[in-house]
Formats: structure tokens, C-alpha cells, sequence
């Protein structure tokens, strides 16, 4: 199988994941922080290192403000659903994901908050004049995506972060498309809440995320959406305030989170900046061989150093759908036909009503002789 849809999920995961995951269940057993045993010492010692390896990815001082999650959305549903109350005011884009603009509907219709989405160009990302036009004294939160998981479109989130840092309104990035292929450091972008999940870019397992905090943020300010035990202060009949317990409640995923750690440290050891040239290369021969087929529409910019390892294309007059079946049972191909969870996007870059897009999304793992394999199909199809 040729595997073209790391947009989803990375695939295959290093092979030191895989060993850091059997080993957290054989020999670090223990469940974190409820005892004082050997083996839960060792769990500790896991998910301890693990929050040292992201805090200094992301340009975090304090490690204790990278919290835990089962993935991106639960991460972006804290940020989101912790910040906003009734009477204020949150801007977003077109072009986000439904793991931000279902939460934003909610409290949109159900608590009273006023949500303006500016404009995200397919090609050229948000305009940063655009979020400073936006801003009102009621605005809140700023939250955009870093990398569109439709067209791979690139927001400056650097350029935004200091607006919003001027303005004094918390910003909120979610780096689903981002974390580990592009540097991000959250103190110098100015960025105050940093979502992403743990089994894209990261090249850990599924029900992995983080949410990071910045250094500066209160973390009494965001209200947590799950109580129960922490393993610590446990006499308190409220939520503890200390983070990172404020926000993980529950028994932490030890194997997940010894996956997630081997896959930072994978990305340390071959270099994010290598990892992010194999994958734009990748890419600029996907944008340069699809754009020579006369019947393939291409969405977003055609410089693959201006936008992430994620593609959206259309065959004239055939099915997405279609499309992927084809590839699938016919080539042996794996992608993604549809709205991608997206549909913001879609009717951003015109393609609601047609079923979405074929998107095609490289990976670090993927080579030279797939893409020329993907080419073919896809020539082959449109004939």
C-alpha cells in the first residue's frame, strides 16, 4: 500500500514508537502520580519526559504547562470552551476545522458569543490587517489554524501572535498540520494556547494531543471542561488550580505517552528542518506533475515551500469518492476523498457542493518512487 493520507494520521510510525509503547506496558505499569511504588515511578518518570521533550519543542519554560489530551479536538474544546463566556467576542477564519468551529456554534447559539470569521485566502492565508479590523474591546480570543488540513494553506502566525499580543487578546493556534514538520515557538510567536494532536507530524500513536500553555497565562483564567481525581490534592472538593492536574483528570494513557515521546525524539534526532525539505519536496513534485494534467483542478498554492505537505485536487466531472475507491482497489493508494471535517473550507475554496476534494497528503516515510506511482494512476484515471 502506498500510503498517501499522513494529513489524517502518520504512517508507518518509527520503529522506536512501537518499542517505547511495548515497553511502557511491560515494565512502566503503574498509573501516574497515585503511588509511590517502583512501577508507577517509572510511569512517572514517562510522562514526565515526555512533557520535558514537547515544553522544549515549543518554547515552553515550564514543562508543567503542556497538558495531556486524547487528541487535537479535546485539546482545542478546552482552549475554546475554558476562554469564552457569554457576552464575548472570538474571531476564526474559513477555513478552520469542525474540532474548532463546532465548539465556536455552540457557544455561538447556546451562551451568547459573538463569532466572527474573517476571510482565509486559499493561497495567501489570513491577512493580519483583517484580525487587527476585527478586534473589538469585547474580543477575547483569536484562533486560527497554523497549516489548512484541506489546501495546506499557511497562516503567519508570528505576524498574528504579535497583534494580538498588542491588542491583549489571547491567541489560540491550532497546529494539527504543523507541530513537528515547522518550528513553532510560542513565547517569541506570542502565542498563548498551542493545540495539536499527537499522531500527525509528531509521529505518535492515536489519543495523543497536547494543549500548551504559555508561561505567562493564568491558568486560573481557562476554566478546565473535565473535573475528577488528579492524584493530587485530593481534599479539595473544587478542581485543583496547580497545572498541570487542573486539566487532567483521569488516569493519563502511559503507552501513548511514551510514543509520543519517542516520536519527538525521533524528530529531534532527524531534524525537523529535514523532515520539512523531504516532505516539500515531495510535495513540489505532486504540484508540478499534477499541474501538466489538463483535467486535475489544484486548490491553494503551487509553491510547496509556502504551504504544508497537504494537497487538495479534483478530477473533471468525477467523484471524489470515486477517485479514492479507484486508487484504492485499482492501485493500492491510500487517500482522502470528501470535506475532511472542513466544510468551512470547502465553501471557501468552492467545493461543497461537489463532495469536497481528493487530498493527497506525503509523509517523511513516503518516497520519490510513490509519488511517480501516484502520478501514474492519476494520469491513468483521467484518460
Amino acid at each position: 500500500m502506498i500510503y498517501l493520507n499522513n494529513a489524517a494520521t502518520s504512517y508507518p510510525k518509527p520503529l522506536s514508537v512501537q518499542d517505547a509503547m511495548l515497553d511502557a506496558l511491560q515494565s512502566s505499569g503503574g498509573n501516574p502520580g497515585r503511588s509511590v511504588d517502583s512501577l508507577t515511578g517509572k510511569a512517572d518518570d514517562v510522562v514526565n519526559h515526555t512533557r520535558f521533550l514537547a515544553a522544549k519543542m515549543f518554547g515552553i519554560s515550564n514543562p508543567n504547562h503542556v497538558i495531556f489530551t486524547s487528541s487535537a479536538t479535546e485539546a482545542l474544546n478546552i482552549a475554546i470552551l475554558g476562554t469564552l463566556k457569554s457576552g464575548d467576542h472570538v474571531i476564526t477564519s474559513t477555513m478552520e476545522h469542525n474540532s474548532v468551529t463546532r465548539p465556536l456554534y455552540h457557544l455561538e447559539t447556546q451562551e451568547g458569543v459573538r463569532v466572527t470569521k474573517i476571510p482565509m485566502d486559499p493561497i495567501k492565508g489570513v491577512d493580519p490587517d483583517d484580525i487587527v479590523a476585527a478586534i473589538t474591546d469585547d474580543t477575547k480570543l483569536v484562533c486560527l489554524t497554523h497549516i489548512s488540513n484541506v489546501t495546506g494553506t499557511m497562516n503567519d502566525i508570528a505576524e498574528i501572535g504579535d497583534i494580538c499580543h498588542k491588542k491583549n487578546v489571547r491567541f489560540l493556534v491550532d497546529a494539527s498540520q504543523s507541530a513537528g514538520t515547522h518550528p513553532i515557538h510560542m513565547d517569541s510567536m506570542n502565542i498563548d494556547l498551542l493545540a495539536m494532536p499527537g499522531h500527525k507530524g509528531l509521529m505518535g500513536p492515536s489519543g495523543t494531543g497536547l494543549l500548551c500553555i504559555g508561561d505567562h497565562v493564568d491558568p486560573a483564567l481557562l476554566n478546565p471542561i473535565k473535573f475528577g481525581g488528579t492524584g493530587v490534592q485530593s481534599e479539595l472538593p473544587y478542581q485543583p488550580i496547580d497545572l498541570p492536574f487542573r486539566y487532567e483528570s483521569g488516569t493519563l494513557n502511559v503507552p501513548g505517552i511514551a510514543g509520543l515521546g519517542a516520536g519527538i525524539r525521533f524528530i529531534n534526532e532527524t531534524g525537523m528542518d529535514n523532515i520539512f525539505v523531504h516532505e516539500s519536496f515531495l510535495m513540489q513534485m505532486l504540484l508540478d506533475w499534477l499541474s501538466d494534467i489538463p483535467s486535475i483542478t489544484i486548490y491553494g498554492n503551487l509553491d510547496a515551500t509556502q504551504k504544508g505537505a497537504v494537497l487538495s485536487i479534483n478530477i473533471d466531472g468525477m467523484d471524489p469518492v470515486d477517485v479514492a475507491m479507484i486508487l484504492d482497489t485499482s492501485f493500492e493508494i491510500a487517500v482522502r476523498p470528501g470535506l475532511h471535517c472542513a466544510p468551512d473550507a470547502h465553501r471557501t475554496i468552492g467545493t461543497i457542493d461537489i463532495g469536497g476534494t481528493i487530498r493527497i497528503s506525503p509523509g517523511y516515510f513516503t518516497t520519490a518512487e510513490e509519488i511517480h506511482a501516484f502520478i501514474d494512476a492519476m494520469k491513468e484515471i483521467s484518460e
